[in-house]
């Protein structure tokens, strides 16, 4: 299943957007701007669609309730939506999602519009007479109760199977000093290791394989990566380096470097599952050599599978973004303005220009510099 296209009311940054999505899709924009808040799009819909620990009440709760999502914007409008259009290999689905504050009493987050559609039918439209009869009815989605998604279960479970990673090597290597609660889902990588325990041996194993040939030409002197407990049961992964002495030069996840670290976790999120994958900046604190070339690391790793995954990546990186095997159909440009953040996609002239050779980088990047900062460096 693939995402073509997202539309946002009053969520965040955005007071409107309305933009077609493509199998990979670049997210570009200045700071600020709303790349983070576009991606957490399909994250809010993941958690209102878990049926355990989700739901529309935690969703919003956990973004710090409806003032912190609602977009300053907004003005008179009180309603946030969200709306996607999704294509599978026999049909196409629609599914939009609108709520607010009930205005009153406990103050509670009620659903104000929901709609699925398949292909041109629309399964159903709330609020339905029953909501308008017992209000607390509006209290939950239709997406995240079992007994009511049954006709648009396929949707619901792609929407829950959602992947973000932002992988934070300080979580993974201190994991068991820092300790603390994790978040749902470790979008952090905390508990990375631990996910890798649980992944079955012989795929875990073949996983790694790939990922090692990958470091052996990503990371100077690394030749082999494997996998193991320690006599408390507690997973590590461990890296062998090229050394003078044959049983030397082994390290173990609290060594690595922070680039390999981030390079490990963001091939193995490529190589696990088939669901939408979010990837926020994973240029950062890798090499740039190594950055140029994620766009091809990630259009090897969708035809080494079997179904291919859609990727939508926020970068602001030079480096990954003048890679010449960009697709230009897959930009979306953020454009900040005075009346909240607007999108679009790659305009006919910019298309020529992409065609005629110049990367997306030497094109578009130079459109989210702001325009003083020149200035940046006489402010202080």
């Amino acid at each position: 299943m693939l995402f073509s296209r997202i539309e946002l009311k009053n969520w965040r940054n955005f007071r409107h957007l309305d933009v077609a999505l493509h199998e990979t899709t670049y997210v570009l924009g200045p700071n600020a701007s709303g790349k983070s808040n576009l991606l957490d799009a399909f994250r809010f819909l993941r958690d209102v669609s878990k049926s355990k620990g989700g739901g529309l009440q935690t969703a919003v709760a956990e973004r710090g309730g409806l003032g912190k999502v609602r977009c300053l914007h907004a003005r008179r409008d009180p309603e946030v939506s969200i709306a996607v259009d999704a294509k599978d290999d026999e049909r196409s689905w629609r599914y939009v999602l609108g709520f607010r504050s009930e205005g009153k009493g406990a103050q509670r987050i009620i659903v104000s519009r929901e709609e699925v559609w398949r292909d041109t039918v629309c399964l159903f439209r709330r609020p339905t007479a029953a909501d308008k009869s017992d209000v607390a009815q509006l209290t939950q989605t239709y997406l995240e109760q079992i007994q009511a998604n049954q006709d648009f279960r396929d949707l619901a479970e792609y929407l829950a199977s959602t992947t973000y990673l932002h992988l934070v090597p300080q979580l993974l290597k201190f994991a068991d000093k820092i300790g603390g609660q994790r978040l749902a889902d470790d979008p952090f990588g905390q508990g990375f290791l631990e996910h890798l325990a649980r992944t079955p041996g012989k795929t875990r194993d073949a996983r790694l394989r790939r990922i090692e040939k990958a470091l052996t030409l990503a990371v100077p002197r690394f030749e082999e990566l494997k996998f193991e407990k320690d006599e408390l049961g507690h997973p590590h992964l461990k890296a062998r380096y090229h050394h003078h002495r044959p049983n030397a030069g082994w390290q173990s996840e609290d060594q690595f470097s922070d680039g390999t670290l981030r390079l490990l976790g963001l091939l193995w999120s490529l190589l696990s599952g088939d669901s939408l994958l979010l990837l926020e900046e994973p240029e950062i604190s890798l090499n740039d050599s190594i950055v140029k070339e994620i766009p091809l690391i990630l259009k090897r790793a969708q035809q080494s599978k079997k179904s291919r995954r859609q990727i939508l990546v926020s970068t602001h990186s030079e480096a990954l973004l003048s890679n010449p095997g960009i697709d230009g159909r897959g930009i979306v440009l953020l454009i900040p303005g005075p009346e909240g953040t607007t999108a679009r996609t790659v305009l006919p002239d910019e298309q020529a220009l992409l065609r005629a050779g110049l990367s997306v980088a030497e094109v578009l990047l130079p459109k989210t510099r702001p325009s003083s900062v020149e200035q940046l460096g006489l402010s202080l």
